[in-house]
């Protein structure tokens, strides 16, 4: 699906390459020999479903298994089939791979958003005539009679018409075709679409994956075992911290907290104020997602302790203040919960942000507060 010049790429994170773009796939070897072992037993199955936290190279899997695919030969040839390779994946001077890299290849289908009805936007989700142009690729046989390979990315974003029209075409799957599902939150889909797929499980990226997919999509970072911590090892998420100064904001976030149950007003409303104008729309996103993510982190503190990698100077004292025990961490935990839908309401009313950024962190204090008292009690 072609996506205007003047849209971002609904299947791509800002600052990182496109997932047919990258080189290698970190982390996720076990991903790859499930599909490896497939190919070679001879039973591959025409759906495949990748799920697993947004970020941690399912897109990019996608993209090397289609290749690997489309590069397979019609047949054995005079000399049988090649020995099975050790992971996938296709030079990038390989003609598929060209072709592939060129957006141009002819057994390759790519099913996402496209524009809205105006067309200065991206759709809200994938709609059904997305879908209906991939009958019409199924419509094209292939010429040389090779493998032909579908991407959708991601399947959780189609409408039901649209999921309907899907499912359709997974229980009479055209022959030597093969659907690659990417999947963020597989709940969301028909239960008949998953039970219709076999299913990759991608697992977040440990700090040492975590810093080679990074230095491979150009990212410099030091502090690579704290980003990995609050990204919770998914390189999407990296990079999304790093391009908009996350792990800065997170730091301004644990030294703002740091003085709970007194929190220091000023400074609550100069990051709130931060928050304002259309200019700083992804700051105002990054804020919320930070402090929901210091909240459960501190949650999690009161059951199992400060974590082993800090996210920012000073975080693992803080949390052990304000989490000293199971007690706390529940009241955290509600916190949490309640602050999600503060902020999924404000935003959908398109609330004040610093009027919205300042009630989250008045309720924060409050709850510092009761968390203090409580302690102060079993004393």
């Amino acid at each position: 699906m072609p996506v205007s010049a003047d849209l971002p790429a609904p299947d791509q994170i800002e600052g990182a390459p496109h997932p047919r773009e990258t080189p290698l796939l970190y982390g996720q070897a076990r991903a790859e020999a499930g599909f490896l072992d497939a190919w070679e037993s001879g039973r591959l199955h025409s759906g495949w479903l990748l799920t697993g936290p947004r970020g941690v190279g399912k897109a990019t899997l996608a993209w090397k298994i289609a290749a690997f695919l489309l590069a397979e030969p019609a047949d054995d040839g005079l000399f049988g089939a090649p020995p099975r390779p050790d992971r996938l994946g296709l030079a990038p001077d390989h003609p598929d791979m060209r072709l592939i890299l060129a957006g141009a290849h002819p057994r390759l289908h790519l099913v996402r958003r496209g524009p809205n009805d105006k067309g200065d936007k991206l759709s809200a989700d994938i709609r059904a005539d997305v879908v209906r142009g991939m009958k019409r690729f199924f419509q094209l046989s292939a010429a040389d009679g090779g493998r032909r390979a579908v991407i959708v990315d991601a399947a959780d974003e189609m409408n039901v018409s649209a999921a309907n029209s899907l499912l359709k075409e997974l229980e009479e799957p055209p022959e030597r075709t093969t659907l690659l599902l990417v999947s963020h939150q597989p709940s969301r889909l028909l239960p008949t679409i998953r039970s219709r797929c076999r299913e990759l499980r991608l697992a977040p990226l440990g700090p040492d994956d975590m810093a080679a997919a990074l230095a491979q999509a150009g990212v410099e970072v030091a502090e690579t075992e704290a980003l990995a911590a609050l990204a919770a090892g998914s390189v999407g998420e990296a990079i999304r911290l790093v391009r908009q100064d996350g792990l800065a904001l997170y730091g301004d976030l644990v030294k703002l907290l740091s003085g709970a149950p007194r929190i220091d007003r000023p400074a609550a409303i100069k990051l709130a104020e931060s928050c304002t104008g259309r200019a700083n729309d992804r700051r105002f996103e990054m804020t919320l997602d930070l402090l929901d993510r210091l909240l459960a982190r501190i949650a999690r503190a009161g059951i199992v302790g400060a974590p082993d990698v800090q996210g920012a100077p000073g975080e693992a004292r803080l949390l052990t203040r304000l989490s000293p025990d199971a007690g706390a961490a529940r009241r955290w935990a509600e916190l949490s919960q309640t602050l999600i839908e503060r902020s999924r309401h404000g935003r959908a009313v398109n609330l004040d942000p610093a009027s919205l950024i300042l009630d989250m962190v008045f309720k924060i204090e409050e709850t510092a507060r009761a968390t203090a008292a409580a302690s102060e009690a079993q004393a």
